[in-house]
């Protein structure tokens, strides 16, 4: 009898201390087990100076399953994983780690980008319904009454019917909020300068007059220095009054400082997850103003949608296993366009 030859990949996991327990179940762990030669408990968190059993791993390892807090793959960590072929993220952007020398070796990249998608999406329609029923300054001022208002005259001009909805940025999450957004009555309007036919139902305009039209302007462009500050002084001086403004994408997209007046005076609202600096300064006007809901960059998988992306990661493994193509493979002329 000859003895078996194990064809499985060798797999590593490379992610921020404490990263890989959020990401992953036993369930999870069972399964790389099973698809990989791997210790499905030993994660690297430092590849520039690896202790002797990350070392010897990383000179085995066919995959790198990286997630957030990944190490830089620099020429000098790809130098120590001769057979390195592919990075597996179970996450979005692979900007942070994947260097020019990851290019240069040739290796292919794939990323769950698009399972991190899906909670921002649904947060953005949460916070567009929500925004046109105005219901956080309808909560607050219940709390301060505590008593019936006139509410039917106080909110007249409210409401979703047919509100008019502005799209920044035909991102992953841009698309799947018009998705999302087709079963409402609302006017969807588009702006993306890579775009040339708008999906069905859907407008495609200008920066400016998508300001200009919109009561709604959500944005999800990716954050590159051609898209600083996109959303500047014009853009919300165009903006009607009482038009919100929601940004789940990066904080500087939106000049910040010129959105502050238009927030303090009370003549726009916003829904912001991300702000520039990610932490505002404790004397903001952002954390009191009562027309701003403010949170900590929630939108994105958080708790048990963690276990999404780190499903669409193991497919991912699979696939490569079985010599498929990713299903989400990243290239480098990509990271020009997207985040």
């Amino acid at each position: 009898m000859h003895p078996t030859t194990d064809n499985r990949p060798s797999l590593l996991l490379a992610m921020g201390p404490g990263v890989d327990d959020r990401l992953l179940t036993d369930a999870h762990r069972t399964r790389l087990a099973r698809l990989t030669r791997t210790d499905p408990h030993l994660v690297a968190h430092d590849l520039t100076a690896p202790g002797p059993r990350v070392t010897a791993a990383l000179a085995e390892a066919e995959i790198l399953l990286t997630c957030w807090g990944a190490p830089p793959l620099t020429a000098e960590v790809l130098a120590r994983a001769p057979r390195l072929g592919a990075v597996v993220h179970a996450a979005g952007s692979v900007k942070h780690h994947i260097t020019e020398a990851c290019w240069e070796r040739g290796l292919r990249v794939t990323s769950a980008a698009a399972a991190n998608a899906l909670p921002v999406a649904e947060y953005t329609l949460a916070a567009i319904l929500l925004a046109g029923k105005r219901v956080l300054r309808s909560a607050r001022r219940y709390a301060e009454l505590r008593t019936d208002d006139a509410w039917l005259t106080e909110s007249a001009p409210w409401g979703n019917y047919r509100r008019t909805v502005g799209i920044v940025g035909a991102s992953r999450i841009g698309r799947r909020v018009v998705e999302l957004l087709r079963p409402f009555d609302f006017e969807v309007l588009l702006y993306d300068p890579y775009v040339d036919v708008p999906p069905p139902g859907v407008e495609l305009v200008g920066l400016d007059e998508l300001c200009a039209r919109s009561t709604i302007v959500s944005v999800h462009a990716p954050q590159l220095p051609s898209t600083r500050h996109m959303i500047g002084a014009a853009q919300l001086a165009a903006m009607p009054a009482g038009t919100t403004l929601i940004n789940t994408a990066r904080g500087s997209l939106v000049d910040e400082a010129a959105l502050l007046p238009h927030l303090v005076s009370g003549r726009l609202h916003a829904i912001l997850d991300v702000t520039d600096p990610e932490l505002p300064a404790s004397e903001s006007p952002l954390w009191t103003l009562p027309n701003v809901l403010l949170t900590p960059h929630v939108a994105g998988s958080l708790g048990n949608e963690l276990h999404r992306m780190a499903d669409r990661a193991i497919e991912e493994v699979a696939r490569y296993g079985r010599g498929e193509p990713f299903a989400e493979e990243v290239r480098a002329s990509d990271l020009t366009r997207s985040a």
